[in-house]
């Protein structure tokens, strides 16, 4: 999702309100995710979704989908997956693509950027983004210096603790195809999870504040809406053997209700357990 859409499909959701930067040493840095979420609005499921996450000694993927349920496919159906993978030197990850597809009853959309060392090097979505005379340009200066939604999701512990309020202290550049904007996190709490399968303890909870840069329509609703938002949260929790930790929970008001994101299943382990990669292909 980028910012601008609410209602997108789950993987998209994930992704868009994330970010990281990364400095982790090789060894450090090496695990796998396996990871199911669920999504409601105001307490009524309307969508799942999947992710799974390898970050290896020379490269990493990360790939995520997802689709509405419940009640919701009664007014509109739709489903989505999204994916990036780049290289890793020297415990650093690089971007080098992110891909998005969203198919609902009223359109489709196919997404592709193309990154080198943080600079986005092509863009192609298709359809094409509809001509607006109110969308801010996006300067060639707001391409580089960028993460995409996907990458923007895998958050690097600076101090080593996985859970830290340090972890939360960071504002993010972002580019998604169509809009550069920042993501300002803040520390707000510790709290503890605990899902069906997989993860059980603490989370650091960050408060999330949305800063568009360019490529919106100031005077679109959903832009004020999430500008001037500031109840948004994200609990992060770590990818075993890594210093790495990503999205288990998510909420966000919303004039329908509190939307809320959440693990159901957060599986995680080494890279040195050589376990067999999961898809991301809905259960």
């Amino acid at each position: 999702m980028t910012p601008a859409r609410v209602a997108t499909p789950l993987p998209l959701l994930i992704a868009a309100f994330l970010a990281g930067s990364f400095g982790a040493g090789p060894a450090a840095a090496q695990g796998k995710l396996d990871a199911r979420y669920v999504a409601t609005l105001g307490g009524i499921p309307i969508g799942r979704g999947a992710w799974v996450i390898d970050i290896a000694s020379g490269q990493y993927t990360a790939a995520a989908s997802g689709m509405t349920t419940g009640l919701v496919r009664l007014f509109a159906s739709g489903q989505g997956s999204s994916a990036a993978r780049g290289l890793v030197r020297n415990g650093n990850l690089f971007p080098s693509t992110y891909a998005s597809n969203i198919a609902s009853d009223q359109k489709s959309e196919d997404l592709r950027i193309v990154l080198q060392n943080g600079a986005v090097k092509d863009v192609a979505i298709d359809p094409p983004t509809p001509v607006h005379p109110d969308r801010i340009p996006v300067p060639e200066s707001h391409r580089r210096g960028v993460v995409d939604p996907m990458t923007a999701a895998l958050i690097r512990v600076v101090n080593g603790d996985p859970v830290s309020a340090e972890t939360c202290n960071r504002s993010i550049a972002i580019f998604d195809g169509r809009m550069r904007y920042d993501v300002k996190l803040s520390f707000k709490r510790f709290e503890a999870v605990r899902s069906s399968r997989g993860y059980e303890g603490p989370v650091t909870v960050c408060a999330v504040q949305f800063v568009p840069i360019s490529g919106y329509v100031p005077h679109r609703s959903s832009i004020v809406y999430l500008k001037g938002l500031r109840d948004a949260e994200i609990w992060l929790a770590p990818i075993a053997g890594t210093c790495v930790v990503v999205p288990y929970k998510f909420l966000l008001p919303t004039p329908f209700g509190l939307g809320v994101l959440e693990a159901t299943q957060f599986v995680s382990v080494p890279n040195a357990a050589r376990t067999t990669p999961t898809s991301a292909r809905m259960q």
